[in-house]
């Protein structure tokens, strides 16, 4: 069948597609899978899980399936910040609340009087906030704190750290009670509204509450950041399953994907997902710039007949970053993948569907400040009625967006019959997103210094502006080298101290451990962890 024209939305599969009886036939005899469970025909709603494909989500994620959960899918500002003031309203013990942005706004303020108003009633409150990503959001937190609320601000600055401020806490999550949680990818801002006046769209984003027993694990992956914060941890009657917590409230099975820096486990799962997608794999992401595993994870599977789609923003909310996007759409066009940009101001959803039996919502982006440096929290949802609501709803978001094509000069435009966009471009950003952008500057530098890969000409623009700077920063060094120098040995000095102070710190910790007597040391050594026993 021969592909749709550029810039027509698909209304169904591609009939290279495997069927259900597909997916669930027995491996023929000398199969190189034909050790894997048998694939018994799956319950009512739920989707099939070989044996194989199981351990593999498991051991990829670090996340054991949980049964017996009620999500709901809710989409934009619209329906997320109103379902989540409910809960905070309707809170009788305890509030988990944290989110990588809350702005001093309209929004921001309507939530901050909520959680005062809880904590003034006795309700047990905890707020964590990213201290970069709301920095201008201090009005907010004493009066939350003379209500009686907990308040934590997540990494802030210290000069004995000085490239620290890269991890950022980048969750968006709430916990009520212990017995509904929500996971998105919304912040607690006016920009999710819109702004008809300046013609700002609201902005496209999707979240999910859940209730059920997967809803303690939200609360433990909170506790991880309260603790990273500082302080005492989190009390543990927040982070004990209870009979109530343990009772199902449905028949979806998940898993809660707790994101930490150094740690890997959403981007194995993504590339596992792009292995065992047969039918199709539709991917919804705000700041793309996938690195070459995951870039070839995906071509592969479009080469092998899975129908690959992915939709980002057509408007970046940081407006370099989306040429940089663009320049590594050109493996993904040539492999069959279909790219598609948002006409909107700004899609913001971070979600991924396959074979309308497996669906991902959270905050995880589709870079390496992503996958490898921030917190992050995604809910990995396995059910069939679920994915199936996923990929309509993805269907409908295409309605509102541009394909991407590769002209007949192999570069990569917007497709020659698509309208511009009416809204404007969304502003703002972070420095965990900017640096995920350089990760894309940096293969292409050097691949045009190693030839190790082809470039495309969509990256030649990008290239020259590199250049272009490269040579101003050469005549500057040479007519004025102090420019260069003097900054250039201050970060020296401060990288010096920094290193010092740390090495000050855990000598000085040794020297308590060996001043508390073998015991102490004993007792260190058996937890294996290099830490005080207490």
């Amino acid at each position: 069948m021969p592909r749709p024209a550029a810039g027509q939305v698909p209304t169904g599969p591609e009939p290279r597609i495997a069927n259900d009886a597909d997916l669930q036939r027995a491996p023929a005899a000398g199969d190189p899978l034909s050790e894997r469970v048998t694939n018994p025909a799956p319950a009512a709603g739920r989707a099939p899980h070989p044996g194989l494909a199981d351990r593999a989500f498991a051991r990829a994620a670090g996340s054991e399936p949980i049964d017996g959960n009620a999500v709901r899918l809710l989409q934009d500002a619209t329906e997320n910040f109103p379902a989540w003031l409910d809960a905070i309203r309707d809170a009788e013990r305890s509030i988990l609340f944290e989110n990588y942005i809350v702005d001093d706004d309209e929004v921001g303020r309507e939530f901050a009087a909520a959680l005062a108003a809880k904590a003034r009633a006795g309700i047990d409150v905890r707020v964590v906030y990213d201290w970069l990503g709301s920095r201008d959001a201090g009005a907010l937190w004493l009066p939350l704190t003379q209500a009686g609320a907990q308040v934590r601000a997540f990494n802030r600055p210290r000069l004995d750290s000085p490239l620290g401020w890269l991890s950022r806490d980048h969750r968006k999550t709430i916990t009520v009670d212990g017995r509904v949680g929500f996971v998105s990818g919304l912040c607690v801002s006016a920009k999710w509204l819109g702004d008809p006046e300046r013609r700002m769209d609201p902005w496209r984003d999707t979240g999910v509450e859940i209730r059920g027993p997967a809803v303690i694990e939200l609360s433990r992956a909170f506790a991880e950041v309260w603790q990273a914060c500082g302080g005492d941890p989190l009390p543990g009657n927040l982070t004990a399953a209870t009979e109530e917590s343990r009772a199902p409230a449905g028949d979806v099975r998940l898993r809660v994907i707790a994101g930490a820096p150094n740690e890997t486990g959403t981007y194995r799962l993504d590339l596992v997902i792009a292995s065992l997608a047969r039918r199709h794999l539709w991917l919804a992401d705000a700041y793309f710039v996938g690195t070459s595993a995951y870039v070839q994870a995906l071509a592969a599977a479009a080469r092998d007949g899975v129908d690959v789609r992915l939709l980002v923003p057509g408007a970046s909310d940081i407006p370099a970053l989306s040429p940089i996007s663009r320049a590594g759409y050109r493996p993904l066009l040539d492999a069959g993948v279909r790219v598609f940009e948002w006409n909107g101001t700004m899609l913001h959803s971070k979600t991924a569907v396959a074979d309308e039996l497996w669906a991902r919502i959270g905050s995880t982006n589709l870079n390496i400040a992503s996958w490898m440096g921030n917190y992050e929290l995604d809910v990995a949802v396995e059910d069939r009625g679920f994915g199936a609501a996923m990929a309509a709803q993805y269907e409908r978001d295409l309605t509102k967006a541009t394909e991407i094509v590769l002209t007949h000069r192999n570069r990569v435009r917007p497709a020659e019959s698509a309208a511009s966009p009416a809204a404007r471009r969304a502003r703002g950003g972070s420095a965990a997103r900017v640096a995920a952008g350089a990760v894309s500057v940096g293969s292409a530098l050097g691949a045009a210094l190693t030839n190790r890969r082809a470039l495309g000409a969509a990256e030649s623009g990008l290239l020259l502006k590199v250049s272009a700077a490269a040579v101003g920063f050469a005549i500057v060094a040479t007519l004025w080298p102090r420019v260069i120098a003097w900054p250039l040995a201050a970060l020296g000095a401060w990288l010096g101290a920094a290193w010092f102070a740390r090495a000050y710190g855990l000598r000085k910790q040794a020297r308590k451990r060996d001043a508390s007597g073998p015991s102490a040391s004993a007792e260190g050594g058996r937890n294996g962890n290099g830490k005080d026993a207490s």
